[in-house]
């Protein structure tokens, strides 16, 4: 067990790498995964699980706590994203079924790994699993909704049949989750510490199951697309830091903000769009699921460097002005 224990805080830690690595043999011996790309659900599935094994009811009271924390949070989550991916795929004049993946990507709640992220880079946790949540528990809801507004003129989106691929892959595993972790708490304390090992286990097979499957397409748009989930990501994390600043959130939370809003679901965004387009629509998840793990852990080990004492010292600074006053 204490193997596996110290496999799983490796996973943990590299596991931009290994999705990355993953991806880069997938594109060298596209067959590799091939075995994983009837699973993709649920190996979706196993990672929202895992999700919500890691949560408890306390962990939703920051919505009564903490409203505007948590409500521009969700805000800029399912405004900034899905703005961006339509402005970037109509600049970028990307072709319909990139388009739409890259939409689809905007319009999916925030990555399972945040919560990971924000802690490495001294955010707000707290604030962290709670966004993360409640966008999670939205997605069956405004994923469609949205994504039918920004680009269902372009291909036909089922909102019922979407509703309940989510439903199925997102929103019951991570109850069944949160009622284990509820009923069950020695069981899953244990089976906490393996999640990061099986959430990158399952990640690397729908990455290098998908990678696989859409070789010749990914050599052909692939630095298109990547560009474009650039420059949606980065845009994501600057807006998410943006709005945190403008309603005066202090610096922790203003690092969680960008976080969660710069760092999307590709899983997620992959699933549905192999479930309900075309393997091209799937590319922009693809690459989403890899670039955004790799910046999101440049970004907080960047930010764990930094300390939070500047923002410390403006609000003493503030409270000794307000005194003299």
């Amino acid at each position: 067990m204490k193997n596996l224990v110290r496999l799983s805080n490796f996973a943990s830690k590299y596991m931009a790498f290994i999705v990355l690595a993953a991806a880069g043999i997938s594109l060298l011996r596209p067959a590799t995964f091939g075995f994983a790309a009837p699973h993709i659900n649920t190996c979706l599935g196993v990672i929202m699980f895992g999700m919500g094994m890691t949560l408890r009811l306390e962990d939703f009271k920051l919505v009564l706590t903490r409203p505007m924390d948590v409500l521009s949070g969700s805000l800029a989550q399912f405004t900034v994203m899905p703005l961006l991916a339509f402005i970037i795929s109509k600049l970028l004049n990307l072709p319909i079924e990139l388009a739409i993946g890259l939409i689809l990507v905007g319009c999916c709640p925030g990555g399972a790994s945040s919560n990971v992220m924000a802690f490495m880079a001294k955010g707000d946790v707290a604030l962290s699993v709670t966004l993360t949540s409640i966008s999670t528990l939205l997605a069956p809801f405004l994923t469609p909704v949205l994504t039918l507004a920004l680009g269902g003129t372009s291909i036909e989106v089922s909102l019922s049949a979407m509703f309940t691929s989510i439903l199925q892959v997102v929103l019951v595993p991570i109850v069944l989750g949160l009622l284990c972790n509820r009923f069950l708490p020695r069981v899953v304390e244990e089976g906490t510490k393996l999640v990061p090992l099986l959430s990158t286990v399952c990640l690397v097979l729908i990455i290098g199951s998908i990678v696989g499957k859409n070789v010749d397409s990914l050599l052909s748009s692939g630095l298109l697309i990547l560009v474009a989930v650039i420059i949606h990501n980065t845009c994501g994390y600057f807006l998410g830091y943006l709005v945190a600043k403008k309603v005066g959130l202090e610096e922790a939370k203003r690092r969680t903000m960008a976080i969660e809003v710069g760092l999307q679901n590709g899983g997620l965004a992959t699933s549905l769009a192999m479930t309900h387009f075309t393997p091209m629509t799937a590319i922009p998840g693809v690459v989403s699921s890899t670039y955004h793990a790799v910046s999101g852990a440049l970004l907080a080990n960047y930010w764990s460097n930094k300390s939070l004492e500047k923002d410390e010292n403006h609000k003493l600074k503030n409270v000794k002005e307000s005194i003299h006053v």
